[in-house]
């Protein structure tokens, strides 16, 4: 790594650091998460996620796009989130206002994030499928379709991040130093921001085994189902 580089790789870090710039600290994403760490009763956290309609309108479609064709849809933001948990509740939540904050980015860091989402949205949708054609597991479709929101979280999270520090220089930094980064230091700009910005601990490891950086005998693992998706896709950090 560069003097130059390391310069950037530090400040990067710094930045993925702060979860208010990041993400942004929405009024209802802090009281949600105090909500779930209290363990408290389900119905606050409705009441909570009923605060903002939109977030609302998308955690009860994300429900529905994880269901197995043969059932019935939910139609009642409460049966959405009874029948999500309040894990999968906080992690859709954290990707839709993560989402909305990649859409106010300057360019060309908008167009290339998007182009990270597309991407992400894409092995979700192939995830939830392989789950729903396979026989014999006992795994939760909303959890595999959450892990998979995070395929390429440390791209996503290592571009905006450097999308604020150009905003803060002078003299912008070339876009193949964060290129070179994201080729290099992945793995460790991805575990970084997961410890950064506080989210659950099994989604970190579901995260390791799917990228074949952790084993596990659990054949009922999340993560083994992303990991075939992330193989014929060639996105391992750490290749079959």
């Amino acid at each position: 790594m560069t003097d130059l580089e390391q310069q950037v790789f530090s400040e990067v870090r710094a930045i993925i650091a702060n979860e208010e710039q990041v993400i942004g600290r929405r009024a209802t994403l802090v009281p949600l998460k105090k909500a779930i760490i209290a363990d408290g009763d389900i119905r606050n956290v409705i009441d909570i996620v009923s605060t903002d309609p939109a977030l609302a309108a998308h955690l009860l479609w994300r429900s529905n796009c994880a269901m197995a064709p043969s059932l019935h849809p939910n139609r009642s933001l409460k049966d959405a989130l009874v029948r999500l948990g309040q894990v999968n509740i906080y992690r859709y939540a954290f990707t839709f206002y993560l989402k909305e904050k990649l859409d106010e980015l300057p360019q060309p860091y908008r167009k290339l994030v998007q182009g990270y989402w597309r991407l992400t949205e894409a092995i979700a949708t192939d995830a939830v499928d392989s789950l729903h054609q396979m026989q014999g597991v006992s795994i939760d479709a909303d959890e595999v379709q959450t892990l998979a929101l995070f395929s390429v979280f440390g791209q996503i999270i290592a571009l905006t991040a450097f999308a604020y520090l150009n905003a803060e220089q002078e003299q912008c930094f070339p876009l193949s130093i964060i290129k070179s980064l994201i080729d290099t230091q992945q793995k460790s700009l991805t575990l970084g921001a997961f410890e950064a910005l506080g989210l659950d601990d099994e989604l970190q490891h579901e995260f390791m085994i799917a990228h074949n950086l952790r084993q596990t005998r659990d054949a009922n693992s999340p993560g083994l189902v992303l990991r075939r998706i992330l193989a014929q896709r060639g996105l391992l950090l750490n290749s079959l």
